[in-house]
């Protein structure tokens, strides 16, 4: 019983970790090379709001964006499903809400053969929590700060909750998955098993016989 308390105080301690990390924002930088795709995963949980914003940084701050410093951008669902498109853009945002879980993709591909140096990509994918900012919410609704820490902490724990059925249905699949492969195991082994007995008495039957014909027995 001990143990199991401590068990379930130390999954509730990490789900709350978990938590405060979903509220922090981490903007990506990266090369992308001619004719390569760099794709950018996130794990969405369903009907979770998500935004983002990419921007191709300029090699000269001294000098305009070069026109060839351009990206095609796919933003797409784990069945597929396109959530956001563009063509030799410089920059762009998208936002939606997640109608399935799973991973979401974010690929980026730099197609101009002219290009003969790389280009530098700035990509901020914010989801569920993270995806509101809560500064404009204070500015447009006149807030008073307590109550909006107030609304922080509400959506926290929303958050929380909602991760903890998220993780439980994730351990429900594994369960599940574990029970169907070890039944297969199973009658895979009893089926092993079988074909050994059957070609062992086969060589019995076929050596008797042999041994028989010479009449050595």
């Amino acid at each position: 019983m001990i143990q199991r308390t401590h068990t379930t105080v130390s999954i509730l301690f990490l789900l709350l970790i978990l938590g405060f990390l979903s509220i922090v924002a981490q903007s990506l930088r990266f090369d992308l090379e001619l004719g390569h795709t760099k794709c950018i995963y996130e794990d969405i949980k369903t009907n979770s709001m998500t935004v983002g914003k990419y921007s191709v940084v300029n090699p000269s701050e001294d000098h305009p964006m070069p026109d060839d410093h351009k990206v095609t951008v796919r933003v797409s669902s784990t069945d597929g499903n396109i959530h956001h498109a563009a063509d030799d853009v410089e920059s762009g945002q998208f936002a939606f809400q997640a109608v399935e879980a799973g991973d979401y993709s974010a690929c980026f591909w730099a197609g101009n053969h002219n290009l003969q140096a790389k280009i530098t990509v700035e990509f901020d994918w914010r989801s569920g929590m993270a995806a509101k900012d809560w500064s404009n919410v204070a500015k447009k609704g006149s807030v008073e700060a307590m109550q909006l820490e107030l609304n922080k902490m509400e959506e926290m724990v929303t958050s929380i909750h909602e991760e903890m059925f998220y993780l439980r249905e994730r351990e429900e699949e594994m369960q599940e998955l574990n029970r169907a492969t070890n039944s297969r195991m199973a009658w895979l082994t009893f089926l092993s098993l079988v074909i050994c007995l059957s070609v062992g008495g086969l060589q019995l039957w076929h050596l008797k016989a042999f041994f028989e014909k010479k009449k050595i027995i």
